[in-house]
């Protein structure tokens, strides 16, 4: 059974830093698209980042050079590096599996975590 548990979330101040960990288990990260995903709240979920199964990575422009996507392959986690926080990356953060689509565009997403929220306020 897949499973995905994230974790890290918290209050932050804008400027700040965080780390999200996802700890993925009834499958490997070795050749698995992952991505990160997020929901503010009253809107739609949000792609935010990904890594395709040969570590190639990906980022929304709303993130790029501010949010690094990165695995430990041994351990089978997934995580991302939040900095220079901005309140409008307040949202809840989700990792999941990618069962299709193309980066940057519409992707599919066959297994979800239940979410971890990051808040971003003074």
């Amino acid at each position: 059974e897949v499973q995905l548990v994230e974790s890290g979330g918290a209050l932050v101040q804008p400027g700040g830093s965080l780390k999200l960990s996802c700890a993925a288990s009834g499958f490997t990260l070795n050749l698995t698209p992952m991505a990160w995903v997020r929901q503010a709240p009253g809107k739609g979920r949000e792609w935010v980042s990904g890594i395709n199964g040969g570590g190639t990575t990906y980022y929304a422009d709303s993130v790029k050079g501010r949010f690094t996507i990165s695995r430990d392959l041994p351990k089978n986690m997934l995580y991302l590096h939040l900095n220079s926080l901005k309140t409008e990356d307040t949202a809840m953060y989700y990792c999941a599996v990618v069962s299709g689509g193309r980066w940057n565009e519409h992707l599919e997403y066959s297994s979800w975590g239940q979410g971890t929220q990051v808040t971003v306020s003074s």
